[in-house]
């Protein structure tokens, strides 16, 4: 869910790169993977961001004004849910690193889950690791805001940029 711009400025924040040449195709592939939310079959999402991200200032000022308007162009779409995880949720599960868990349409298809390490990712492949993480993410979703709330925090975050 994040603009080029705002893709760009994560990667050379982030400092992986030694050659500059490496961001585009990292952005690249950051807006081929965002445009499968849209067209004939969009693929469903249903995202948490914590409140620390959209005040975070990556890229400066008007790079954030529109990230969060992306942000909230992408909350209306109907196979797209977005909550933000408030800073006054205090401690929550998975605190200490974000996942993402894939899940396949087919009957009986495993969930998997996709960690980010400063010097890798890690996919988790077992029922064990699928129910652990699903089970956080519930517990995440929990003490977020509700979509409606999360749309207005944004917004309202937006108009102090």
């Amino acid at each position: 869910m994040q603009t080029s711009d705002y893709a760009r400025a994560l990667a050379i924040g982030n400092g992986h790169w030694e050659d500059p040449d490496e961001i585009e195709p990292f952005v690249e592939s950051r807006m081929v993977r965002q445009a499968r939310l849209e067209g004939e079959s969009p693929l469903e999402l249903w995202a948490v961001v914590h409140e620390s991200a959209l005040r975070q200032l990556v890229g400066g000022r008007e790079v954030m004004r529109a990230q969060l308007g992306h942000l909230l162009d992408v909350a209306r779409r109907p196979n797209v849910k977005l909550q933000v995880l408030p800073y006054l949720a205090g401690a929550y599960p998975g605190m200490t690193s974000a996942f993402t868990i894939v899940s396949f349409a087919e009957p009986g298809a495993l969930d998997v889950v996709h960690v980010d390490t400063t010097s890798s990712a890690v996919w988790l492949e077992s029922n064990t690791d699928a129910d652990h993480h699903n089970a956080l993410f519930d517990r995440i979703t929990r003490l977020s805001l509700a979509q409606r709330n999360s749309v207005r925090l944004i917004d309202g975050i937006l108009k102090e940029m």
